[in-house]
């Protein structure tokens, strides 16, 4: 797959700005960054966007995320190796990026379980994490950006 942009407007400083800004704030929420890295892939993995899912992964590592937690985000439900704080944390993420053709979205079931985990504060940095990751999805399959290269 070859990138659609040759250049991907590295050079307007506002764009990259307010994204930092999006990634502080994030940070801010007190989310552990391995849960973050989690939510990043299993968005990326609905969105079938090869670059966030390569940089999930990446970043999951980094984090000191597992190869057994990483490969096996796809099927949470059935692996045994997720917390239930994670699994409302998966399941969030889920019905907010699959909103197309009539699907459910955020459930008050869904929403009911990630209150039982996490602080306002938190849902806030999730959800977040969540938005800016289908941002990246889209603009990634949009101008088909391959897995393994970087923005910036």
């Amino acid at each position: 797959m070859e990138n659609r942009l040759k250049n991907k407007n590295t050079n307007n400083a506002d764009v990259w700005t307010a994204i930092q800004h999006l990634h502080k704030a994030i940070a801010a929420g007190g989310v552990d960054p391995k849960l973050l890295a989690l939510v990043h892939l299993r968005a990326s993995q609905i969105n079938s966007c090869s670059a966030c899912v390569y940089a999930s992964v990446t970043g999951g590592k980094k984090a000191g995320e597992t190869d057994e937690r990483l490969h096996n985000v796809a099927a949470w439900r059935e692996a045994p190796f997720y917390t239930d704080a994670e699994r409302a944390a998966l399941a969030l993420t889920e019905g907010a990026t699959r909103l197309q053709d009539g699907a459910q979205g955020v459930t008050d079931e869904i929403w009911e379980e990630v209150n039982a985990h996490f602080t306002e504060e938190q849902i806030g940095a999730i959800n977040l994490e969540i938005a800016l990751t289908n941002f990246f999805n889209r603009l990634n399959r949009t101008v088909k950006e391959p897995a393994g290269q970087t923005w910036g």
